[in-house]
């Protein structure tokens, strides 16, 4: 069963509801994920999605914060929510299609501004709810599963605009790094994303405080779908959506999309 993938850091579902239904309209995946929906589930416009064909939905909500759903046109069982690093907030749901594969959606914390855990609460959080992600992949390792999300993280040198000057940056300091290729080998996830567009500049995120966010290029890739290695060879046809990041109104981050023969 073939199926498209997306996902999606949202920056506040109700706010940009009709941003989700142009993308639902005009590609048309089959599952989208969305991240940082700042809103509790019953404030979710499920209609509007239900409208275009997206009639089921499983979703954790918070209200103004956090906040993770999964939209879709195929039939989706709900399997899990994990509370990493004991925060309390809504950061992961997880849902099973009716033919075994089983989506996580992430929002891992961003890790505030210092990345120096001893001075920075937020980014010991970070580090910790990336442990306890490997911790629960080493435990229970996955099958037939994908994982996708707002990862916080840029891995690569070529994930980030300028390597050298990000390397003190939370989102691409070694330590993080490390800690997400961690968690990542724990599950013997792959990285779709990469292994169809394996060189050059790639990014999902651009900062609202650049005007000139397309000319001036300064992004990062934050935005992540992995996939274990039982299913990897199945993913096909990436991509990244930048026009996205144009539209009226919008998310700072672009949608990422794969598609799965599965």
């Amino acid at each position: 069963m073939p199926f498209t993938l997306a996902t999606w850091n949202i920056n506040s579902v109700r706010l940009r509801a009709p941003l989700v239904c142009k993308l639902l309209a005009e590609e048309g995946p089959d599952v989208l994920c969305l991240q940082e929906c700042k809103s509790p589930v019953d404030k979710i416009p499920t209609e509007d999605f239900a409208a275009l064909g997206y009639t089921h939905m499983i979703a954790r909500g918070q209200k103004g914060y956090n906040g993770v759903a999964i939209l879709s046109k195929l039939p989706i069982e709900e399997v899990g929510a994990h509370d990493f690093a004991e925060l309390g907030h809504a950061r992961h749901i997880a849902g099973r299609l009716e033919n075994g594969t089983v989506i996580h959606n992430f929002y891992v914390p961003a890790g505030g501004d210092v990345a120096d855990r001893e001075v920075n609460d937020k980014f010991g959080q970070k580090l910790d709810y990336l442990t306890q992600m490997r911790d629960w992949a080493r435990s229970d390792t996955p099958r037939k599963s994908i994982l996708v999300g707002d990862l916080n993280i840029a891995p690569r040198e070529d994930d980030v605009w300028s390597h050298k000057k990000l390397l003190k940056v939370v989102s691409h300091t070694p330590i993080e790094v490390a800690h997400l290729e961690e968690a990542r080998e724990a599950g013997d996830w792959r990285d779709v994303t990469r292994a169809d567009i394996p060189e050059g500049q790639l990014y999902s995120w651009w900062s609202y405080r650049a005007r000139d966010w397309d000319a001036a290029d300064k992004g990062r890739r934050l935005d992540h779908i992995w996939a274990t290695g039982d299913i990897a060879a199945s993913a096909h046809s990436s991509r990244i959506l930048r026009a996205v990041r144009g539209w009226e109104q919008p998310s700072d981050h672009a949608p990422v999309f794969a598609t799965f023969d599965l």
